[in-house]
């Protein structure tokens, strides 16, 4: 290989390198710093904002599902209404009503929710 290869990603390779190294200087520094001493809270499980009772196979709220639901909702509608946006201008008419009609089913999942009660958390 010629030295421009070498001269091109030596900026690359230097910025790779400092990374690395403060990655290993920072776990190395973790683990010599940090207390190794565990107690009961520390030691005990912990899931879904509620201490663990008997069963794993405990049944959650629908709640919890309906709330995930609406995060998808949202997250899918952001996701494509961006990029859609900024290329409307060389959409035509039949890319403005995809997007409409996508918009719409997000619409009937959110007000599936709202039926559902999981806005309203107690």
């Amino acid at each position: 290989m010629s030295d421009t290869f070498y001269t091109e990603y030596f900026a690359a390779i230097v910025f790779l390198g400092v990374a690395f190294g403060f990655s290993f200087i920072f776990v190395l520094a973790n683990f010599v710093l940090s207390r190794k001493a565990s107690y009961a809270e520390k030691l005990s499980a912990y899931e879904c904002g509620f201490e663990q009772l008997d069963d794993s196979r405990l049944r959650f709220d629908i709640r919890f599902y309906l709330v995930t639901l609406l995060f998808i909702v949202f997250d899918l509608e952001v996701a494509f209404l961006f990029p859609w946006a900024l290329a409307l201008r060389d959409l035509s008419l039949l890319g403005f009503w995809s997007m409409m009609v996508f918009l719409l089913v997000l619409c009937i999942g959110f007000l599936y929710e709202w039926r559902k009660g999981a806005l309203d958390w107690e």
